[in-house]
């Protein structure tokens, strides 16, 4: 794996709370984030940062809980002016803005930022982008795309500490190889004596929860053991068929997300299961088994 670097990020609660507008800055780099509310666009009218060339994030929530949030990602030379006009836009109710402190970053600087930020977070998959066309290509120098690479960087690591995944990838990939580490993968193999009931899916343990990977197979069908207790998860079932997260083919289209290994056996396995028990390593050892073999070791 890459080496990851510890880093220091300042927030600063402009009007003294979390859920007001908040900056961000991470020690020794030339960028800054605002993090704005939709209803205190008004109060950053003082602000001759926000009026600099900058790349920003719409985000908005969900109709229901089974579905994606949404965001749109954008370019703009006058952020204030630029938000105001997106008032016309219902979904939203953040922004995150990013500008530069000493105001190095031009029209072809945020146009590469914009198009970049859109091409990984489409690629991640994790929310429902409203912008109605992909961004246009900008041509920068090659001195120029190595430093705003690293200024993408540091706007993906500062999006998510403010709360937003959007840049962030559900699976661990290793950044040399950009190959996924197989050590912390699980599996459920099971044929359980039925066509109907085969399932050989893959996933992995995440601070956020528990991701299933694409390409995943799951039960054709629901076990009646299904109880009361487990309606929730057939209707989360039924969602992933609707929105062909789970194809006709009964696949995984994309890595998805639970809240808990449990709630994805029980989706892959189709009946009641303990998903600290069903999901093992290729040694056959179970994630409960693991997770007490890692606090020991601690």
């Amino acid at each position: 794996m890459g080496k990851k670097y510890k880093k220091k990020i300042t927030l600063f609660l402009m009007d003294g709370e979390p859920e007001g507008r908040i900056t961000a800055e991470l020690s020794n780099w030339t960028g800054k984030a605002y993090k704005i509310p939709r209803t205190m666009l008004k109060e950053c009218g003082d602000r001759e940062e926000l009026k600099r060339p900058a790349v920003y994030v719409l985000f908005g929530k969900p109709d229901t809980s089974d579905d994606k949030p949404l965001a749109y990602i954008g370019e703009t030379e006058d952020p204030l002016s630029r938000l105001k006009q997106h008032l016309e836009k219902e979904f939203w109710n953040e922004a995150i803005v990013f500008i530069s402190k000493d105001g190095n970053l031009n029209k072809a600087h945020i146009k590469y930022m914009e198009l970049k930020l859109f091409t990984v977070a489409s690629d991640i998959n994790r929310y429902i982008l409203e912008n109605s066309s992909k961004p246009a290509v900008s041509s920068v120098s090659e001195a120029d795309e190595a430093e705003l690479e690293e200024f993408i960087d540091n706007i993906c690591v500062l999006t998510s500490t403010l709360g937003y995944k959007i840049f962030e990838p559900l699976q661990v990939v290793d950044s040399e190889t950009g190959k996924v580490d197989e050590s912390s993968l699980l599996y459920i193999n099971a044929a359980e004596g039925d066509e109907n009931r085969a399932v050989h899916a893959t996933g992995r343990s995440t601070a956020e929860g528990f991701v299933v990977l694409r390409g995943s197979k799951v039960a054709k069908e629901i076990s009646n053991s299904m109880g009361n207790w487990a309606k929730g998860y057939v209707k989360l079932r039924n969602s992933l068929v609707e929105k062909n997260a789970i194809d006709e083919s009964w696949i995984f289209t994309e890595d998805t997300l639970f809240n808990s290994p449990s709630a994805a056996a029980c989706v892959v396995m189709g009946r009641n299961a303990n998903g600290l028990s069903e999901w093992k390593n290729l040694d056959g050892v179970s994630l409960k088994e693991l997770e007490m073999l890692n606090s020991e070791n601690e």
